[in-house]
């Protein structure tokens, strides 16, 4: 029986990749989300990158659809 994987702390260097703002908010809010690695154990990355990823799918889906469509996003506090 092997031992319980010991809890990995988080990074002592920042992962988040930093972004120039895209003068969209929704969108510069998921990737202002991508920080959030840095306090995360590696095993809670997958959770928000798959979040980010659906928030600019989301938003890339209204896009299409025509102004009249509002993103998930919209409207956020």
């Amino acid at each position: 029986m092997s031992d319980p994987a010991p809890e990995q702390a988080p990074p002592e260097q920042a992962l988040g990749p930093e972004h120039t703002p895209t003068g969209h908010a929704d969108v510069d809010a998921l990737l202002a989300r991508l920080a959030e690695v840095d306090r995360l154990a590696a095993d809670g990355h997958a959770e928000v990158y798959e979040d980010v990823h659906r928030g600019l799918r989301e938003t890339l889906t209204a896009l299409d659809a025509g102004p009249s469509a509002p993103t998930p996003y919209d409207n956020r506090s």
